[in-house]
C-alpha cells in the first residue's frame, strides 16, 4: 500500500519526529513535539496521519492492551517490553519463532496477525523499587518517572474528569472548565504521563484510580 501513499508534508514531518524520539510515543507526545515545527497542526490531523501511516506499513502501531496506542518508526517485525509502572515501552528481540496455528485450530476465524506482550519493571524503576525494599517502604514511585505535584491546571481538568460520569473529549473539558482547547492538550498529555489519566477511546480521556486517589 505504501507504494500508492501520498507523502505530504505534514506525513513528512510526522515520520522525521517519529525516528528521532528512539522511543514508542503516544499520538499526544508526538504532537506536542511536532507542533513545534507546525504550529498550526491539530491533534486529529495528526491522529490521523498516523493511522494512515500505519496502515501503510510506513510505521508500527503498538495496541497494548488497556493501555494508549503508541507507534514505532520501525515497521520490521519485533516484539516489546513495557514497563507496568512508568508505561515506558523498549524493543525487545526474541529468538523463539512466530507461533503458528493449524487451519482447525482457526475457529473460522481468518487470521491477520499476533501479537505478543511482555510486562515487567523497567530498570529505573526497578532501582528504585529494590531500593525501597531494602529500606522497607511499602509504595512505590520512580521519581524520574511519577510525580504527585500538580499546578492549578491540572488539578482544574483532573476535577473535571473526576466529575464526568463518562469519558469524555477536549471539548467537554473546555467547556466545563474554561480552558482553551490548547491548554486541555497539553494538560491532558501531563497526566497522562502522570498515571493520573487514560484514554480508553481515540480523543477520549478518564481519570485513573490514581487521579482520583489524588484528588481524595
Amino acid at each position: 500500500m505504501n507504494r500508492f501513499l501520498r507523502m505530504t508534508h505534514q506525513r513528512e514531518i510526522i515520520l522525521d519526529e517519529l525516528r528521532r524520539t528512539k522511543t514508542h510515543p503516544t499520538a499526544d507526545e508526538l504532537y506536542e513535539r511536532i507542533k513545534k515545527r507546525l504550529p498550526r497542526v491539530s491533534l486529529a490531523t495528526v491522529y490521523r496521519n498516523l493511522e494512515i501511516l500505519s496502515e501503510a506499513g510506513l510505521i508500527k502501531k503498538l495496541e497494548i492492551s488497556g493501555r494508549q496506542k503508541r507507534f514505532d518508526w520501525d515497521p520490521d517485525e519485533h516484539d516489546h517490553v513495557f514497563c507496568i509502572h512508568c508505561q515506558r515501552v523498549d524493543d525487545i528481540a526474541t529468538a523463539a519463532p512466530t507461533p503458528q496455528i493449524e487451519p482447525m485450530q482457526e475457529k473460522g476465524y481468518r487470521i491477520t496477525g499476533r501479537r505478543i506482550e511482555f510486562f515487567g519493571l523497567c530498570p529505573k524503576c526497578l532501582k528504585h523499587h529494590n531500593a525501597q525494599q531494602s529500606t522497607g517502604e511499602r509504595t512505590m514511585a520512580c521519581p524520574s518517572c511519577q510525580t504527585t505535584t500538580l499546578n492549578d491546571t491540572q488539578r482544574q481538568v483532573l476535577a473535571a474528569l473526576a466529575q464526568s460520569p463518562e469519558a469524555c473529549g477536549s471539548k467537554e473539558l473546555a467547556a466545563a472548565t474554561g480552558l482553551e482547547s490548547k491548554q486541555i492538550a497539553c494538560q491532558i498529555t501531563a497526566l497522562k504521563n502522570k498515571g493520573y489519566v487514560s484514554s480508553p477511546a481515540r480523543c477520549k480521556y478518564e481519570i485513573t484510580e490514581q487521579g482520583k486517589d489524588l484528588l481524595g
